[in-house]
């Protein structure tokens, strides 16, 4: 049975105007509250994927679990609905588990706390907060193990108990997990600062009701709700066609020599109503490619996608969610059974945003985004440095954003708006590697009248014997562009030994072992131009080769004539333009570098890497229970 809320104060709240400049005061109040939730856990946090990277996720929730602040979108009723026990004041939730959480979480590396704020004895509101934690056991360090098979080998998975209750936090369980994890300092650190981050919220929102009173906050929370739900039903109306699109997109492979993977929505309007249907998307994988798409998240996917394109003035939250119906079928890449191994959902995660930009793009096509850097690759180094002390580092790489109507995409960003990279000086002075290399890679910006951002190199020099993990994604396939634009460069990892031997690595590998000495090269990819490359101003393309984004060779693409410091052949830029479109085919909307069979007919000679077989399916029963 669902999970319920249990008040020494029954009281209802009640609804009552909001002045707008009162609104306007609880709404900043609130987003202020949602950044210093974000502060504290930095400044408490031990491991650099958090403290240095920013990789964790606040919320604050109305009394009804929906999202007012916050980034991914709120996942509290599937919560509740999977929650079976009362939660009362003074309680805490921890969990990591995503088959025991209705999705709230999606790997066991991402810890969540879920804490009801109270006031007077009625439940006023929900803050909550996760972060990835370096290490929670299994089979490789860093617990992502790119050829597991089930969700047992990624880690200690903890189901939904309360690690706080009534203000007492049960160190006895906090003691198993930490026990479970190869960096367990780190996991507390990380983890106290994810309790306070959420008792941080409760306090901020108490103090607004206290300043205002309950039912101000209480209606105010409902008002922004209510004028998300109006701004968006606006949106969808003016930009959702009624008639159906479709869009595919690839995950290049699992890790374990199988794919590509599709993943295929389709989506239309229905009166106020946007529907997104996965059906045709491919059945889970057998590998560690699989993804639980909560819908609630996938609904704020869409909705941040939508408010950024069209009104980057709307603040994001929940009010939308019953304007948006999505139908993710049983047993599909996008939310496999238990026990599904899902320690490389990243690039599912990743390659949902594309196939958003995908779909919502066609029905306006001057809106339309190319595809980009939508991915987390990781970077894994550890083991015993020579003083016999373990060290393990984990690391997000960046790559280029797509290029877009209104400009440019940025090189070297990351997916996620609010990372940041981990200092090269930082990863030096804690970890046994220097950074050899941080550059821009010219010419991964996929050509069009607005640049795909470029992708980055980084050059890591292994000073101690130890063992590496690579998740990434996007060698095979192509960042595809848009309205004529050419897609973007693909990523390649190579390993050169001290002894100056090659090694080609695939993007997705586990336990490589490295020496002393050798250097890895961690190319990641560019995002796809938007726009016909031929109508890009010429001393825009100049200027591109004087920054060294983009080679005098690649400058051609464009159909730019100039030399290596930017300087323009205006006759011979005209030229070469006219012979180009000349000799050019129709215009297309999305130009993914051909098909798959063509692709993978191209594979070795230009990846150096064999083509991936085609994906078996194995045949799946109804799952394991949650419980």
């Amino acid at each position: 049975m669902p999970g319920s809320i249990i008040q020494t104060n029954d009281t209802p709240f009640r609804k009552v105007d909001v002045d707008p400049v009162t609104l306007d005061i609880i709404e900043n109040a609130l987003r202020n509250a949602r950044e210093e939730m974000d502060a504290t856990l930095f400044r408490t946090a031990m491991s650099p994927g958090i403290r240095e990277q920013g990789d964790a996720f606040p919320m604050i929730a109305n009394v009804d679990g929906k999202m007012v602040v916050g980034q991914f979108g709120s996942f509290i009723h599937g919560f509740m609905q999977a929650y079976d026990g009362k939660l009362e004041e003074g309680d805490m939730i921890f969990t990591n588990d995503p088959y025991a959480c209705g999705a709230a979480v999606s790997h066991l590396n991402d810890w969540l706390c879920l804490k009801p704020v109270f006031k007077d004895g009625r439940h006023l509101c929900w803050s909550a907060h996760f972060g990835h934690m370096t290490d929670v056991g299994g089979k490789v360090p860093g617990s992502l193990p790119i050829d597991a098979q089930e969700i047992f080998e990624e880690g200690v998975a903890v189901p939904p108990v309360k690690i706080v209750r009534k203000g007492e936090l049960q160190e006895d369980i906090l003691a198993i997990v930490l026990r479970n994890s190869r960096m367990p300092h780190w996991n507390k650190g990380d983890f106290n600062g994810v309790m306070a981050a959420c008792n941080m919220a409760e306090r901020r929102c108490i103090e607004i009701a206290e300043r205002f009173g309950d039912d101000v906050f209480y209606s105010a929370m409902e008002d922004l709700l209510e004028r998300n739900h109006r701004a968006m039903k606006t949106l969808i109306e003016n930009t959702v066609p009624e008639k159906k699109q479709v869009f595919e997109d690839y995950i290049c492979d699992d890790g374990i020599g199988m794919g590509p993977y599709k993943i295929r929505c389709a989506m239309w309007r229905e009166g106020g109503k946007v529907i997104f249907d996965f059906d045709g998307t491919d059945p889970q994988s057998s590998g560690s490619i699989n993804f639980i798409l909560n819908e609630e998240m996938f609904k704020m996917f869409c909705g941040t996608f939508m408010i950024s394109v069209f009104d980057p003035q709307i603040l994001f939250n929940d009010g939308f969610y019953d304007l948006m119906e999505v139908r993710i079928p049983d047993g599909c890449l996008l939310k496999p059974r238990r026990p599904a191994a899902l320690s490389c959902r990243t690039h599912a995660l990743g390659r949902i945003f594309d196939v958003i930009s995908g779909l919502l793009g066609q029905g306006s096509p001057e809106f339309l985004c190319a595809a980009g850097f939508s991915d987390s690759p990781h970077l894994m180094y550890s083991g015993y440095d020579r003083n016999g002390e373990w060290y393990q580092l984990f690391q997000i790489g960046f790559g280029g954003i797509p290029g877009r109507p209104m400009g440019d995409g940025p090189d070297g960003h990351s997916l996620w708006p609010g990372f940041t990279n981990v200092p090269n000086e930082y990863i030096e002075a804690y970890f046994p590697l220097r950074i050899e290399t941080y550059e821009t890679i010219p010419d991964s910006g996929g050509p069009g009248r607005n640049r795909g951002g470029n992708g980055i190199r980084m050059a890591y020099r292994f000073l101690e014997d130890g063992q590496i993990s690579i998740h990434d994604d996007r060698w095979l396939t192509y960042p595809w562009g848009v309205n004529g634009g050419l897609p973007g460069g693909r990523g390649s990892k190579l390993l050169v030994r001290a002894d100056g031997t090659e090694e080609r690595l695939p993007s997705k590998c586990d336990r490589i072992q490295v020496r002393e000495g050798d250097l890895l090269y961690y190319d990641t990819w560019g995002g796809g131009g938007a726009g016909d490359p031929y109508e890009r101003e010429p001393e825009r393309v100049g200027r591109d080769v004087a920054r060294g984004l983009v080679s005098v060779d690649g400058a051609r693409r464009y159909g730019v004539v100039c030399d290596a410091d930017g300087q323009v052949d205006e006759a011979a830029t005209a030229a070469l333009r006219e012979s180009l479109r000349a000799e050019r085919r129709d215009i297309k909307l999305f130009d993914q570098g051909g098909s798959i069979d063509e692709i993978k007919a191209r594979c070795r000679e230009e990846t150096g890497l064999e083509p991936p077989r085609a994906p078996v399916f194995a045949r799946r029963g109804p799952g394991i229970a949650a419980g």
